[in-house]
């Protein structure tokens, strides 16, 4: 398959730069598949969809302030040692971290992306702060770079300290205060994600409350976000798309909810993956869907594309999703192609607003 049939225009004023006063008053197109249409309701609608026997499924991982700021450490020495601001400006250095995982059982060395790269050679050490620096250890592909964090406490909280909120490339502003509390979900626990997991994002205590009067049972799973979710495809042909591993764990009370389930329904592309990537598995053919999902835990580069065998998942919320991404050939894998395009043009044509801050789809 062609990527380049997974495109559609989006004015770039429909691109949500903040997020809505009340979490749950965003717009929701729900999206029927056996019955190849859509209807455009409102997310605080959605426990009239839910029913005794189904399962929601949310990803409780938190995000943490992923972005850092920096200066190489030789120049900004040199820098702090005169009395003249030009001159700190001209030799300052500035180097900025994106944080994607820890590769330390100390969490202390972590892979990142690195701006200026180019720059930033193997041995580069770079201040952050009086009580944080960094050494560039290693490089690797694309501008990432696995660096060694020097700090006598532990480096999560450094990162809270001096730390910005990882809002994507496409909100055109510098994160806020408030993007602390709103870029994260409700449910937010298990520390560990560079990006939201955004159609979470949603809801508020009193919707979750209304989705367990409906009779449904609300489980947690974890997947912590990284480039596996956000990193642009880098290959023409869908197939050749390879995606970097996430680290994903289930608990047993967890496992059991999806097992018992008539019908789960997935809280946004991470909990599709994370569940899938379950009932791959150990799979055994003659089980019914999900009846062997169990407690479990470890890293999925699982990509979902047209063509997928979905095993867990019978309903899903997401959020839209950028052209030409893991993402959006997710959403048409289990939609179907067509209809999930179609449904992004309706989107656009009735204004939606798209992407993290933006609203939802809800498809049954």
């Amino acid at each position: 398959m062609d990527l380049a049939a997974f495109d559609y225009h989006l004015p770039e004023e429909l691109i949500a730069q903040q997020p809505l006063a009340d979490r749950a008053a965003s717009r929701m197109l729900v999206v029927y598949r056996d019955e190849n249409r859509w209807e455009d309701r409102l997310f605080r609608e959605l426990p009239e969809f839910l029913h005794p026997g189904d399962c929601l499924v949310l990803n409780d991982s938190r995000v943490f302030p992923a972005r850092l700021f920096g200066h190489r450490a030789g120049v900004h020495s040199l820098a702090v040692g005169k009395n003249n601001p030009k001159l700190r400006e001209h030799l300052s250095g500035r180097v900025e971290v994106f944080l994607l995982r820890p590769v330390s059982a100390d969490g202390k060395e972590w892979e990142a992306l690195v701006r200026p790269g180019r720059k930033m050679r193997t041995g580069e050490r770079i201040h952050f702060s009086g009580s944080l620096e960094g050494e560039i250890a290693a490089r690797g592909g694309y501008g990432q770079r696995r660096i060694r964090f020097e700090t006598a406490g532990d480096p999560f909280e450094e990162f809270e300290k001096i730390g910005h909120v990882p809002l994507p490339p496409y909100i055109k502003r510098a994160d806020e205060p408030a993007d602390r509390e709103r870029y994260q979900t409700v449910f937010a626990r298990e520390k560990g994600s560079v990006a939201a997991p955004t159609a979470g994002l949603h809801f508020t205590p009193q919707i979750l409350e209304q989705c367990r009067a409906r009779g449904a049972e609300i489980a947690c799973v974890t997947l912590h976000v990284g480039l596996g979710t956000f990193q642009p495809l880098h290959t023409a042909q869908v197939e050749q798309g390879r995606l970097h591993a996430e680290r994903y764990q289930i608990g047993a009370e967890a496992a059991a909810k999806v097992r018992a389930a008539s019908r789960v329904v997935a809280v946004g592309t991470t909990s599709v993956r994370t569940l899938e990537s379950a009932a791959m598995v150990g799979q055994v053919s003659d089980l019914p869907q999900r009846a062997h999902i169990q407690a479990c835990q470890g890293e999925t580069d699982i990509f979902i594309y047209p063509g997928f065998q979905f095993r867990a998942v019978g309903a899903m919320l997401t959020n839209f999703h950028l052209p030409r991404t893991s993402l959006l050939l997710l959403v048409c894998a289990f939609a179907g192609q067509e209809l999930a395009l179609a449904a992004y043009r309706h989107a656009v044509q009735e204004r939606y607003r798209f992407y993290s801050y933006g609203d939802c789809m809800l498809i049954v």
